[in-house]
């Protein structure tokens, strides 16, 4: 009851703020809190959908429902014949946000982008470590820091990235959720007046909605940026209700008390598609669930042990426990729907018997771990303690004991970054770019290694033949390098790889203009509710 209330409370005073009795609202029944409201601190698309999304631009960006790179703060770019320059020229007349908290005296510039990039690169920038732990994982995990030798102001409109190598994802990096444009002004006024952290709390971006408000694990309350470059929202009025059972999210769509709920329970696909009022987009997730060893770790440092308790693992059973009919059994770890995927690559076997010898030739006996399972459903994973228990029950057989544990989703988040964690933690990833490098290195990578690297696994033949291939100009010879990068990880098998799933996505009919996004996130952009 205190849910519905605080629900109703909120469509309430989103109408209100519309000043207009006749105000379009649109609520999306999200499937958890975000950490923050500053998108390059985090890596979870809960916490973009909430932030990069409505509140924010990126230079470039990806054309709505594909991976086509196009003009976003940045009108146009040039690349040197070298490629180590990238210059763009930036789009003039962009607001950003008035609200009641800031004021802009001037329109978006240079000294935003080289705020909003040198804050993740420079130690000594005063919003480097603005909030406790902030370590800017995906800036890290894709070696920013070693590519970017400066970023250069030639005029107000200007800005020329100079790098110390070539980099052929780096355009579409940049339309990345972490490489959202964020106000200088606004980030000196906090600055001055001490409220730095303010900047992760009360966001001020150029994006399509403005933030009104966000209780914390109920309700978040946006409105139409009414001078939005790129033309005023048709709805006025944005509500992300907070809703964490998949079934709750299901009543509120059937009800009418949301327009679009993501991750369905898989069991109640059907019934949605068939029910009049509602329709049910689908695609296949350009995603991969996995369970990640810590390497660091004994026994977990040992590939034949990793790769004896990947042979335990019955990916049938939980691909019809857990995904019933919508997913696949994953053998690489970037899914089947991307360039450069290898084929030729053989899944471990499942094979118990053959397991449980495997375990004793490597001296392991008695083996106790912990199995971390996410308190959230993503795309890549609709019910992570199910897949956790199935993956106890199939340890067991071959004389492994798990623990289950799990912690709130940002806690969780942060702490299976450790180095030293304890066993093997459930995760997964949607691609963000549509590269092959948006998987491996930042997944894998020994940049990663402390945050997106939940394996906490360093290659060397990995690693060299990951980032050798950035630098490389054709798909082509960038795939064979990442062909072969797959081997070399299914050998050393620092996951067991689960599953990509099919992604689905309920809306109410009167829904219109949404588009499914294949790297996952949620987008209101665009999107309408029919009279």
């Amino acid at each position: 009851m205190k849910t519905r209330l605080t629900f109703a409370a909120a469509l309430m005073a989103a109408t209100m703020l519309s000043g207009a009795a006749a105000a379009k609202t649109l609520v999306y029944c999200s499937e958890g809190s975000p950490e923050g409201f500053d998108p390059a601190l985090y890596t979870a698309g809960t916490t973009f959908d909430a932030s990069s999304k409505p509140v924010y631009n990126r230079l470039v960006q990806f054309k709505p429902g594909t991976t086509e790179v196009v003009p976003g703060l940045a009108e146009s770019w040039e690349i040197s014949e070298d490629g180590t320059e990238v210059t763009f020229k930036l789009r003039e007349g962009v607001k950003f946000h008035s609200t009641d908290y800031f004021t802009p005296s001037r329109d978006f510039n240079a000294d935003d982008v080289i705020f909003s990039f040198e804050r993740q690169l420079k130690e000594d920038n005063a919003y480097n470590s603005y909030v406790e732990g902030a370590s800017w994982e995906y800036f890290n995990a894709m070696s920013m820091p070693d590519l970017l030798e400066s970023i250069e102001k030639v005029d107000d409109y200007t800005v020329k990235f100079n790098l110390t190598r070539p980099e052929a994802p780096f355009i579409a990096n940049l339309a990345m959720d972490f490489a959202s444009i964020f106000s200088k002004e606004y980030a000196d006024k906090l600055a001055e007046a001490g409220s730095e952290s303010d900047l992760n709390q009360k966001p001020i971006g150029t994006g399509p909605f403005q933030f009104v408000a966000y209780q914390p694990d109920a309700v978040i309350r946006y409105k139409a940026n009414p001078d939005y470059w790129a033309g005023k929202q048709p709805i006025d009025d944005l509500v992300f209700a907070i809703t964490t059972e998949a079934s709750v999210r299901q009543q509120k769509l059937l009800a009418g008390e949301c327009h679009v709920m993501p991750y369905p329970n898989p069991a109640d696909v059907q019934s949605l598609k068939d029910d009049e009022n509602i329709e049910v987009m689908e695609q296949e997730g350009l995603n991969v669930g996995y369970l990640a060893y810590n390497t660091k770790q004994e026994p977990f440092d040992k590939p034949e042990v990793r790769k004896a308790l990947n042979m335990a693992i019955n990916k049938e059973a939980i691909l019809d426990a857990v995904f019933q009919g919508a997913g696949e059994a994953a053998k690489n770890p970037i899914p089947p729907t991307m360039w450069s995927y290898n084929e030729n690559v053989e899944d471990d076997a499942y094979d118990p018997e053959a397991a449980k010898k495997m375990l004793e030739e490597a001296g392991v006996s008695d083996l106790s771990m912990k199995v971390w399972a996410m308190p959230v459903q993503r795309p890549y994973n609709p019910n992570a303690r199910r897949m956790a228990e199935l993956i106890q029950e199939d340890f067991s057989k071959i004389g492994v004991d798990v623990e289950i544990v799990s912690y709130e989703w940002g806690e969780y988040l942060e702490r299976s970054k450790a180095e030293d964690r304890d066993g093997a933690v459930l995760l997964g990833w949607t691609g963000d770019n549509g590269d092959p490098d948006n998987f491996l290195a930042v997944l894998l990578g020994c940049d990663a290694v402390g945050g997106s690297n939940r394996a906490q696994w360093c290659n060397e033949e990995f690693d060299n033949l990951v980032q050798k291939a950035k630098t490389l100009s054709t798909q082509e010879e960038r795939a064979e390098l990442y062909m072969e990068a797959q081997e070399v990880f299914k050998r050393e098998a620092p996951w067991a790889t689960i599953a990509h799933s099919v992604v689905h996505m309920p809306m109410r009919k009167e829904v219109t203009g949404y588009k499914m996004d294949p790297l996952g996130g949620h987008s209101f952009e665009g999107v309408d509710i029919s009279e």
